[in-house]
């Protein structure tokens, strides 16, 4: 597993924050320690990029955790992971206080999840001269369909594919390499990712259409009702007040969709 300990903001970076006494008490359950601990997965670009020029982790996740963090009153330390099956094996060990998963009923035992504030894509990357054309040509006898292993569709299609096979990476960057290396029929991920994938190789290509939406939601760890409620309504506050949308442009992810509001509870 690759993981890594960003620099903190510091409580001089968040001088126009609340101070701790004035946070409300079930938004103190999130943040274990004195500081907050945020899983951000490189694994998906759609969430998290590293700066071309400083190397520093950016992008949608990054910032929804910087602002959380600010309104809690406390520093925010970016734990970063390269695929989202680490991030949510480091649930189990209490590697970090909150994190930027898809939702996912295999995953909902262990963590508390939020509302989507995003939906992406899963589709499939295969050669430009494949036969299969659509995605339900995918799901046949001999067809090889490279993932990510313990991401999101990964998951999914393990529930779902009934006659093609899953051949696993390490990583969703490791698939795309798994398959270009092992000519197999098709690779499985976000659309983003191999949209770039087939721009870059023109030899390949995007089928059209999803397989999967997948639902970009943050979450911790169960337990702790009271900081799980307050993370939701801070999910919603997000999409509402246009920060989300804000955030994927300035990352360069203007065709990522925003999550509609949640429905009422």
């Amino acid at each position: 597993m690759t993981k890594s300990v960003a620099a903190f903001v510091g409580p001089a970076l968040l001088c126009a924050c609340a101070t701790s006494s004035a946070v409300r008490p079930e938004a103190k359950e999130i943040a274990s320690k004195d500081h907050l601990r945020a899983a951000i997965n490189f694994g998906n670009p759609v969430l998290a990029q590293k700066d071309p020029a400083t190397g520093q982790p950016r992008g949608v996740s990054v910032d929804l955790a910087r602002e959380l963090g600010r309104r809690l009153g406390v520093p925010v330390e970016l734990v970063t992971y390269d695929s989202a099956g680490n991030v949510f094996e480091a649930a189990r060990t209490g590697a970090w206080d909150v994190a930027f998963l898809a939702v996912d009923p295999g995953r909902a035992a262990d963590i508390a999840f939020t509302a989507p504030y995003l939906v992406i894509d899963g589709t499939y990357l295969v050669p430009a001269d494949s036969p299969l054309r659509t995605i339900e040509d995918v799901d046949r006898d001999g067809v090889r369909v490279a993932v990510g292993r313990k991401s999101a569709y990964d998951l999914y299609l393990s529930r779902t594919l009934k006659r093609a096979r899953i051949m696993r990476a390490e990583t969703s960057a490791g698939a795309i390499d798994l398959f270009l290396q092992e000519k197999l029929e098709a690779a499985a991920g976000v659309k983003q990712m191999l949209v770039r994938a087939a721009k870059d190789n023109p030899s390949l290509r995007v089928l059209e259409g999803r397989f999967m939406a997948i639902e970009q939601a943050m979450g911790m760890p169960k337990g702790r009702e009271g900081g799980a409620r307050y993370l939701r309504e801070f999910v919603e506050e997000m999409k509402a007040s246009g920060f989300v949308a804000q955030s994927l442009d300035a990352s360069g992810q203007r065709d990522a969709e925003i999550a509609p509001p949640a429905a009422a509870r």
